[in-house]
């Protein structure tokens, strides 16, 4: 049996090192980059607006809700990323049923967030075009009801989903700490239940993925200088 058929070659030796790193630095650009969002667009686009649309006539809110617009692609980026090598950190203990709820919820949010984005983009776009009236009101309400229900409800329910699964995995194999799953389970139970009482209940799904990532990271420097105190010396 050769060197590389052995588990031995470069390739297999490297990837223990590397993928906690790639998991723990794809979470925390997520968890940034969707907190940043997130917060942006809770500052500027009131609530309950007494009237559809005008909060659009400030310039600087329309600023910054474009900002978080913008932030929304590369946060999907890296939470596919994130989803990636936490699959592949998994390895061969990865279960059929867990694995494929953990890659379907965790697709279906990115694809909900970057819907939501794309109808608050246009909403955005067209409101420079529209003529003010009760048709130009209406048609504001209904794209910004769309996106609330999308990111509020059905996106948060995905998060859920996602939290419930990646908990449930880790307990199985281990691969993050105690601590760490009973949070998820907290956090994925007030997500599907609790996502209403409050706009920012929606900021715990990327806190936790934060709290994972520093987990992984410090995982992985753990197996590494473990590696290292053990390497024979020359």
């Amino acid at each position: 049996m050769t060197e590389e058929q052995a588990g031995q070659g470069p390739l297999r030796a490297g990837s223990p090192l590397r993928t906690p790193r790639a998991a723990a630095v794809a979470g925390i650009v997520f968890s940034a980059l969707l907190i940043s969002a997130l917060v942006l667009l809770r500052i500027s686009v009131p609530a309950h607006p007494a009237v559809a649309g005008r909060w659009l006539t400030d310039s600087r809110r329309r600023a910054a809700v474009a900002i978080a617009l913008n932030l929304v692609p590369f946060a999907g980026i890296a939470f596919l990323w994130f989803i990636g090598v936490v699959r592949d950190r998994i390895g061969a203990r990865e279960d059929r049923f867990f694995a494929t709820v953990f890659l379907g919820s965790g697709i279906l949010f990115v694809g909900m967030i970057f819907v939501a984005a794309a109808v608050a983009g246009g909403l955005i776009a067209s409101a420079a075009t529209l003529r003010p009236g009760p048709a130009t009101a209406a048609t504001l309400a209904q794209g910004r009801n769309v996106t609330a229900l999308l990111l509020n409800v059905y996106s948060m329910r995905m998060a859920a989903v996602f939290t419930l699964t990646t908990v449930s995995i880790a307990r199985r194999t281990g691969i993050v700490s105690s601590w760490l799953a009973i949070a998820g389970f907290a956090v994925a139970l007030v997500l599907l239940v609790g996502v209403g009482i409050s706009a920012w209940v929606e900021l715990l799904f990327p806190v936790w993925i934060l709290a994972l990532s520093v987990d992984i990271l410090a995982a992985g420097q753990g197996v590494s200088a473990g590696i290292a105190g053990t390497a024979p010396q020359e």
